[in-house]
């Protein structure tokens, strides 16, 4: 499904051709009403590569697509005019975005959208688990009022470890100081004045592993973030950890996790993102398991955080268009 929209006559100063991707029926007025003097097409659904290039023509300048539409070297290369992928998420990995840059076409993403949004679902996920929310309420509306099996645990002293302390990290670290929990974290570049600020400690990755009660995961997908958490990682972490991930599926080799939950290392795993989560099916083995909850990618999606999501990418596609291109990525 899509919507093709002309400049208007009032504002020719901006008339870059955009292809947006992935849109909701209840973000299109927003992006009419930002886009004004621009032509573009909004097309509602998720594109595969070969659909992408149909949709587009080959004065198409910008695309801005969401998380599940790939974009690579076939798109790249038979869309002359392309000059900049304004991904509307702040995951970058559907985008070949080292291909973009050897043709000078700009990847630019939305950064600070939902630092809070996401670090608020990871400790949805976290309290549904160690309080059992949701086998409660599945009992309950059976007619059984028991709370036999349900005996939780408290958040207040245990080790939180914070795996990327990016805005999100940090997020969830503050959080986790807010219950009483003792917040250890572990990533590659050290933001030493917000330890201090917030109050917790960077250690190693081994030592994070072994020390967390809980371990909620902030990082994005690279190459070298790829099944961060195998199972080499899980086979170091404390027994009876909790394993939360709102980050990207691609961190987590989710053949580990399933050997942890069997294993007894791991107590309980929350997921908003897996492997190929759009091809997940009812009969995935996971889904199965106990201790398990999973959430169908939504850790993003609060109306605060959509309105931001787009006002940003606004201001990424004006930025270029304007020659100060700002949260370029490659």
């Amino acid at each position: 499904m899509g919507l093709l929209c002309s400049p208007s006559k009032r504002n020719k100063v901006m008339d870059m051709k955009i292809l947006f991707t992935e849109v909701e029926p209840a973000d299109e007025e927003t992006i009419k009403r930002l886009f004004e003097g621009h032509q573009f097409k909004i097309y509602n659904d998720i594109p595969t590569e070969d659909e992408l290039i149909e949709m587009a023509d080959e004065d198409t300048e910008v695309i801005s697509p969401f998380i599940y539409t790939k974009i690579g070297k076939k798109t790249m290369d038979v869309l002359p005019n392309l000059k900049l992928i304004a991904t509307r998420s702040t995951g970058f990995d559907h985008i070949d975005w080292e291909y973009a840059r050897s043709k000078g076409i700009t990847v630019c993403n939305v950064p600070y959208y939902g630092s809070n949004t996401v670090a608020e679902h990871a400790f949805a996920l976290l309290l549904n688990l160690v309080r059992h929310v949701c086998p409660g309420w599945t009992r309950v509306r059976s007619g059984n009022f028991s709370y036999e099996g349900f005996r939780g645990t408290d958040l207040k002293g245990k080790t939180l470890g914070v795996l990327g302390t990016g805005r999100i990290g940090l997020h969830a670290a503050r959080i986790g100081k807010g219950f009483g929990m003792e917040v250890i974290a572990y990533d590659v570049i050290l933001n030493e004045k917000a330890a201090e600020e917030i109050g917790f400690t960077y250690v190693s990755f081994d030592e994070l592993l072994s020390r967390s009660d809980v371990i909620t995961i902030h990082v994005p997908l690279l190459k070298s973030t790829y099944h961060l958490i195998d199972k080499e990682a899980v086979s170091k972490m404390k027994r009876g950890a909790i394993l939360i991930n709102t980050a990207r599926g691609g961190v987590v080799d989710t053949n580990a996790i399933m050997w942890g939950l069997q294993e007894g290392i791991l107590k309980g795993v929350g997921l908003d993102v897996i492997e190929n989560e759009k091809s997940l099916t009812a009969d995935h083995p996971l889904l199965r398991m106990e201790g398990v909850l999973i959430t169908p990618h939504i850790a993003f999606y609060t109306h605060e955080a959509m309105t931001r999501i787009i006002t940003t990418t606004y201001e990424n596609i004006t930025s270029f268009e304007k020659g100060n291109p700002i949260n370029v990525v490659n």
